[in-house]
């Protein structure tokens, strides 16, 4: 399954988060995606990151734990 991460960089949550993503064995599952790549994605995510998106678009928002990512994943 193809795991989308969206983040930037000296996010305190985004670090969070993917620790989390570490712990679920979801490492080489990511698209790491840095939302101050592309202005598009500043103003979509600017303020829901860290966000986490399947392959097939179902969306999971800060603050989630390994259980939330379990159902996402599920």
């Amino acid at each position: 399954m193809s795991v989308r991460f969206y983040h930037r960089e000296q996010c305190h949550l985004c670090e969070e988060a993917l620790a989390l993503l570490h712990e679920a064995g979801l490492v080489g599952a990511l698209t790491m995606i840095d939302i101050d790549s592309d202005p598009e994605l500043g103003v979509a995510y600017g303020l829901r990151i860290p966000v986490v998106e399947t392959g097939d678009g179902r969306v999971l928002e800060w603050p989630f734990d390994l259980e939330a990512l379990a159902v996402l994943l599920s």
